[in-house]
């Protein structure tokens, strides 16, 4: 009991404010690895901790040397194994996204009307490309750049509108394989190649559209809206997730949502995560 007493007399302003820091640090890194591979890789990790405290408890010495040296091996590892992550959380932390969220608010009224606009043609785009079944792939960029992913593209450096954005997948055509990158109120590049997602927990179904839409997202900020050519469904990724098979109604508003959030003040510390499947 005096112990105790002890610890709280000496306990500070500073150390709350020490473990206020780190209790957000770490609910943010969560938020940040939930529903990727850094999750199983974890409990991995864990596993071969509890086992090590077992075999030092029973004095298994082979088996504690074995483990010991495994996770020695496994620091050095960590930063290859875990760089998707790493990487995702070093760009957030760049653009400010690991303490707010990271969309880019419309400066002015002219900015959000322009949006409203592009975010309308997206959607005529995908619904007529929907119904006549033609497959499409549309990225958005917002504040981490792609250019290193446009270069694999045809320049185009032309104002969005439904009616390109629809001829440009028309099929056999020289455009109509790849994506087609926007940037701002102009479509970039088209016949651009994007990079494939590899993770192993996506449904087998998806095909190489749909998991280039999803890999462009893991990457960085982008959001990437897919149209099936077997199905005709619209699905949009974000976040490195996909919500399939949207109408138009749901596809505007997610856009919007993402496009054009409300203006909650900056420092939004624990806003929602973006939708998941």
């Amino acid at each position: 009991m005096h112990g105790f007493l002890d610890v709280i007399s000496q306990f500070k302003i500073t150390d709350a404010l020490d473990i206020l820091i780190v209790a957000f640090v770490l609910y943010r890194m969560i938020l940040l690895i939930r529903g990727t591979r850094a999750v199983q890789l974890l409990k991995g990790v864990f596993v071969i901790l509890l086992m090590t405290g077992i075999s030092s408890y029973l004095n298994l010495r082979a088996l504690n040397w074995i483990l010991d040296k495994t996770l020695t091996i496994g620091l050095f590892a960590i930063p290859v194994v875990f760089q998707p992550e790493l990487r995702r959380a070093l760009e957030q932390l760049g653009r400010g996204g690991f303490f707010s969220r990271s969309f880019v608010l419309p400066k002015t009224q002219e900015d959000e009307a322009d949006v409203r606009r592009i975010i309308n043609e997206l959607v005529k785009a995908a619904s007529v490309l929907s119904k006549n079944k033609i497959g499409g792939l549309i990225v958005i960029e917002r504040e981490t750049g792609i250019a290193d992913v446009m270069e694999t593209g045809i320049p185009i450096e032309a104002l969005v509108s439904a009616e390109l954005l629809i001829n440009i997948f028309i099929p056999n055509t020289p455009l109509h394989d790849g994506a087609v990158v926007i940037r701002g109120n102009r479509i970039v590049t088209a016949n651009t190649y994007l990079p494939l997602s590899d993770d192993p927990n996506l449904e087998q179904e998806l095909g190489t559209r749909h998991r280039a839409a999803i890999g462009i997202t893991e990457n960085s900020d982008a959001i990437s809206i897919v149209v099936s050519e077997e199905k005709g469904y619209v699905s949009l990724a974000v976040n490195g997730k996909i919500i399939r098979n949207i109408d138009d109604q749901t596809l505007r508003q997610m856009l919007t949502s993402h496009l054009m959030p409300q203006k909650t003040g900056t420092f939004a510390f624990f806003g929602r995560k973006a939708e998941e499947k």
